[in-house]
């Protein structure tokens, strides 16, 4: 399973990628305004900062609504480095904008992903990932993570080559959770991938270990 980190903040990245298990990077229009970065062109060279840092697939989002936008930002993104997938939302404008982007070899995230039906509908367009968001699901008493068993057990029935980028990570277990039913990527804030190191016993272990090396 993939590992990406959600995320705006060039110090966690560097921090996720410097534990060598970094794949790749998400962002959104919100992520970019939580780190104050506005206006068109910082938003770009943002994003080809984060390219320079990451070896992996880097999601950048398109803010249009209709086919035509989406097309027109979606190539001056897709020129900024080839690294650059384009995040585009779960709305039939978008379905057919991953359609004609596919089409063109670039590279397509379908985000705001909640059924099953629309990560068909996407993985039909071509999408090279979708993007389910489960702790939104479990945020209204749905559970999200049965939503990537579903789609987990869709695309295997058809031979989808569309990745499940489970999205909306709240906690480790999510992680672990994804792992366990073969999502293809998480995307996740930069403190649950560094929960899954903690362990008390680890903590006892290794405080007895140097104890005992220090007699």
């Amino acid at each position: 399973m993939k590992f990406f980190i959600d995320t705006a903040n060039v110090e966690q990245i560097k921090e996720a990628q410097d534990l060598g298990i970094l794949d790749g990077v998400t962002t959104n229009p919100s992520l970019m305004a939580k780190e104050g970065i506005k206006g068109e062109e910082n938003i770009l060279n943002h994003y080809k900062t984060i390219c320079e840092i990451v070896e992996g697939d880097v999601s950048a989002e398109v803010i249009s609504t209709d086919f035509n936008g989406m097309i027109k930002e979606a190539e001056v993104l897709a020129n900024l480095h080839e690294q650059i997938v384009i995040k585009i939302p779960m709305i039939a404008e978008g379905i057919k904008a991953i359609k004609y982007l596919s089409g063109k070899g670039i590279k397509t995230n379908c985000t705001l992903i909640f059924s099953s039906g629309q990560a068909l509908l996407a993985a039909k367009a071509g999408a090279t990932y979708v993007s389910p968001f489960i702790g939104r699901l479990d945020d209204i008493s749905s559970d999200g993570i049965n939503l990537i068993e579903d789609i987990r057990v869709i695309y295997d029935n058809y031979g989808f080559q569309t990745e499940i980028l489970a999205a909306s990570i709240r906690n480790p277990i999510h992680i672990l959770d994804c792992a366990r039913i073969g999502a293809d990527v998480i995307t996740s804030p930069l403190d649950s991938i560094k929960a899954l190191l903690k362990h008390p016993l680890t903590d006892i272990g290794l405080a007895k270990f140097l104890a005992d090396h220090n007699k």
